[in-house]
């Protein structure tokens, strides 16, 4: 998917919306447990209730590989089935992936020749060769790590470093890679604050933003600080959506959920 279609697909829902499907047995709803596939059952039930006010999904790959080969397969046919019923959504895979060339090229192939996902987190700790093989991939997006929502955020990122915090490095330094133009970045909305300095650095770049809702972040700051022309946000929500309930209407739940979220965005956009 190229960055406009996104862009027409916000416009068009009204909502810049990414729902996080990160899927554990403990917490999904008990009667889903009997299904041959409980976490496929969920996730269909959870995207065919809320694909309306999202933009986006974002399977954090962990919450599948836990489960070994059933796991990966329930993410097989999560992405599958998004990709046959809904195409116009954008599909992230949260995996943090980030090695030397050659690995870096073999985890690119997975998820976007194999799985077919729209874009991949990557952890930008090895540097540019880490990176690129990511990045030549057509119409495909890695979106990097920059500034995190956890609290050890600051144990590196926001270090000084020859006069400068170390996600500005990044920041800066990455514009510099080989098909830089298919970066996005992770900034996390508990760290609304330094939103304003991401955004002055990657002026056009989309920044997927976690943490509102559950973790704490506030949906007016973040937009406030890193809107840009075009938008420019996906703002992730995956437990305030997804378990709003553990009953037989978990489902309707979480489109309530979802829909709150899009109705602030809907007058932030119309505000513009």
């Amino acid at each position: 998917m190229i960055t406009q279609e996104l862009v027409d697909q916000i416009y068009q829902k009204k909502s810049f919306l990414c729902i996080g499907l990160d899927v554990d047995l403990d917490k999904i709803p008990e009667h889903l447990l009997q299904e041959e596939d409980p976490i496929f059952a969920f996730n269909k039930q959870i995207i065919d209730a809320t694909h309306h006010l999202a933009v986006a999904y974002k399977p954090n790959t962990a919450f599948y590989e836990a489960y070994g080969l059933k796991g990966w397969k329930a993410l097989e046919k999560t992405i599958q089935y998004l990709n046959k019923k809904y195409p116009e959504i954008f599909t992230i895979a949260d995996a943090k992936r980030g090695d030397i060339g050659n690995t870096s090229s073999m985890y690119a192939k997975a998820f976007f020749e194999d799985l077919s996902f729209d874009a991949v987190t990557v952890a930008p700790y090895m540097g540019k060769d880490s990176v690129e093989p990511f990045l030549a991939f057509e119409n495909k997006h890695t979106i990097l790590l920059a500034l995190t929502s956890n609290k050890g955020a600051f144990d590196f990122q926001t270090k000084i470093s020859e006069g400068e915090q170390m996600y500005k490095q990044v920041l800066k330094t990455s514009t510099t890679w080989h098909n830089s133009q298919n970066l996005m970045y992770v900034v996390g909305a508990t760290k609304a604050t330094y939103l304003a300095q991401v955004r002055s650095l990657v002026p056009d770049s989309f920044l997927l933003v976690p943490g509102v809702g559950a973790q704490g972040g506030n949906l007016q700051d973040v937009c406030t600080n890193g809107m840009n022309a075009n938008v420019g946000l996906l703002v992730n929500s995956s437990r305030g959506i997804i378990y709003a309930s553990s009953g037989q209407d978990f489902a309707d739940s979480a489109a309530n959920a979802a829909q709150d979220l899009q109705q602030q965005m809907q007058v932030i956009l119309d505000a513009m």
